[in-house]
């Protein structure tokens, strides 16, 4: 699904404008993405919750060459599925 499809679903069910939902849906995400950006937690009661892990430094190789290199740390973002999202799709 894309965000396309997400905003005609969210079109056709609440009965906006596809621009209406579009101007929703972004206003939606970039919350999302303005709380986790600032290290806050965002949870969905029975979707999930999206937050940010810390990555250590590390040494890796070149898949080409072989060679040694170095990885520095890094946050990445991090989503944990809900318990009800978990059971509807069949995991514990």
């Amino acid at each position: 699904m894309t965000k396309a499809d997400i905003i005609k679903v969210l079109a056709d069910q609440v009965g906006l404008t596809r621009r209406e939902a579009a101007a929703v849906l972004s206003v939606v995400l970039d919350g999302v993405v303005e709380a986790i950006r600032e290290g806050e937690k965002v949870e969905l009661r029975g979707f999930g919750s999206f937050r940010t892990r810390k990555r250590q430094a590390r040494s890796g190789r070149n898949p080409r060459t072989g060679a040694q290199v170095n990885v520095p740390p890094k946050v990445v973002p991090y989503f944990k599925p809900g318990k009800q999202l978990r059971e509807t799709l069949g995991g514990k």
